[in-house]
């Protein structure tokens, strides 16, 4: 290119002042053998500066035209976060799973253990570094299961931070641990009651009902009549906090409400009341279908849903390829107090009416709606009368309603000592849920269930990918002390004569991966130790 068609005073910048900016658009698209704007001469290297130069000058003249906007308000300074810094060495761990690198063959997937590393810094009260901030709230906003823990590490000023930006508006209205505390008391609440977006108010309400059950139900009485229906149901389902006899009045009037969501949900806070009235309505219907006779318990299912069964939240048509009596059943079982039972059977005790012979077909239907009674109810003692020991080695593995969500309301130790002797007895085939409700880490006992059932998987010739979701689960859940048990079943050896082809090679790589994360996960607790913070 010409030194002479660069300089201010060449083609190019004479050009530039004749030559509207849409011309030289569109000789930069056609190219300048084909086009040229008047006053660019030379071949087509020279014209080629040329153009550059032109742009260049009419870049300049249309930003010298712009008119300044007008400054916006400063946003206020972040609030300040007392809470202590994180060790240096977490920071950069923290940096790392936020990366979200998916593992490939045997190393470790950092983003699964994004999800415990959260809960371990909240559970030690660290805060977030700033600059962390905003990849925390990408986080959170793409992973709901990290939403509670990122916020709350996150702290006051990723709440400020997430005002600033409507990405991450859904920090705002995330309820318990998110929900902005406002330093004005009551009359603040007020305002931002009335004022404020919907999220912020399901939010809000959520907050005070943590704190102050009562004042909750008296600010959402305050504006009932005046919400509409689909916010009428979410702020009726907030009353699950702090649930108490003081919400029967409104719940009974909510009964009556023109939205079908919101009667069905006000009924089944209220039936997990035992004392209230709705409950004691449920217990006399169910009562009246259930009895015990000579020769095991007699159902009579009712023969209809009438209005007054409707309004305490039973709902008439059935769903495709159920009976009617026995829906109707079912939903007059599950919202009966589970206390009213023993009464009903002489006195005997969940053990015993779970193992009373039922009449005609109707056990699957009573034991099913027992089963979602105790869960609703949380009963830990119709919990383990239902679920009963596990099921022997030469029983089949069916049980009726959730094993996992009964086990749930179990002591933990108990939770785990039984999902323990069912993989022990049954491999690890039914066990996937079963295993997600155990708290983690694994209690010894089970862990070594798990591995030992791994082992005679791999001994069988199986693939490992056939049981990825408990290897996933293993990586998080296992005590990271397992590393050395798993460590010696790494070495691959021959595949068994009537196994799948190269299927101890893929083992070998599973369990590598397997106890490289438990010495990560090790390390990476470690680091969060309390009393290792930095100076803040």
């Amino acid at each position: 290119m010409k030194g002479g068609t660069r300089n201010g005073n060449g083609n190019g910048g004479s050009a530039g002042m004749s030559v509207t900016w849409d011309d030289l658009v569109g000789t930069a698209l056609l190219g300048t053998e084909r086009r040229r704007p008047a006053g660019v001469v030379g071949d087509a290297e020279e014209a080629a500066g040329g153009l550059l130069d032109a742009a260049a000058g009419g870049a300049v003249r249309r930003r010298a035209g712009v008119r300044a906007a007008v400054a916006g308000e400063r946003p206020a300074a972040a609030p300040e976060d007392r809470r202590p810094r994180l060790p240096e060495a977490a920071r950069r761990r923290l940096e790392m799973l936020l990366t979200d690198r998916a593992g490939r063959g045997s190393t470790p997937n950092l983003a699964e253990l994004l999800p415990q590393w959260l809960a371990a810094a909240r559970r030690e009260g660290y805060a977030a570094p700033a600059a962390a901030l905003p990849a925390l709230l990408d986080a959170a906003r793409s992973r709901t299961d990290l939403r509670a823990d990122a916020l709350t590490l996150a702290g006051p000023r990723g709440l400020w931070l997430a005002a600033l930006n409507p990405d991450w508006r859904f920090a705002l209205r995330a309820g318990q641990g998110a929900a902005p505390a406002s330093d004005g008391g009551a009359e603040e609440d007020a305002r931002l009651w009335e004022e404020g977006l919907f999220a912020e108010r399901v939010a809000l309400l959520t907050r005070i009902r943590l704190a102050d059950p009562a004042r909750g139900l008296a600010l959402l009485g305050s504006s009932w009549r005046a919400e509409r229906a689909e916010d009428r149901l979410l702020f009726v389902d907030a009353l699950r906090t702090g649930l108490s006899a003081a919400d029967e009045e409104f719940l009974e009037q909510a009964l009556a409400d023109r939205s079908r969501n919101v009667r069905a949900t006000a009924a089944e806070l209220l039936s997990a009341l035992p004392e209230s009235a709705l409950a004691g309505r449920m217990a006399a219907r169910a009562r009246s279908c259930v009895s015990l006779g000579a020769e095991g318990v007699i159902v009579e299912a009712p023969y209809e849903c009438d209005a007054a069964m409707e309004r305490d939240g039973v709902a008439r048509k059935p769903p495709s390829g159920r009976g009617e009596r026995a829906w109707w059943l079912g939903q007059l079982v599950e919202a009966a107090p589970l206390a009213s039972w023993p009464g009903r059977f002489g006195g005997r005790t969940p053990q015993e009416i779970v193992a009373l012979p039922v009449l005609d077909d109707w056990q699957p239907d009573l034991h099913a709606a027992w089963c979602r009674a105790a869960v609703r109810q949380r009963d830990a003692a119709w919990a383990r009368a239902l679920l009963g020991p596990p099921p022997r080695p030469s029983a089949p593995v069916a049980a009726i309603g959730d094993p996992a969500k009964l086990l749930s309301i179990l002591p933990a130790a108990e939770r785990a000592a039984w999902v323990a002797e069912f993989v022990a007895t049954h491999g690890l085939a039914d066990a996937f849920q079963m295993l997600g409700v155990c708290a983690v880490p694994w209690a010894a006992p089970l862990g070594r269930a798990v591995v030992d059932a791994l082992d005679i998987a791999r001994d069988a010739g199986s693939y490992p990918w056939s049981f990825s979701g408990v290897m996933g689960l293993a990586e998080r859940c296992l005590d990271p002390a397992a590393a050395e048990q798993i460590a010696v079943l790494t070495p691959a050896g021959d595949d068994p004569r009537d196994g799948a082809p190269g299927a101890r090679a893929y083992w070998s790589e599973a369990f590598q991966r397997l106890a490289g994360t438990l010495r990560l996960r090790a390390v990476m607790l470690a680091e969060l130790r309390p009393g290792t913070a930095d100076a803040g």
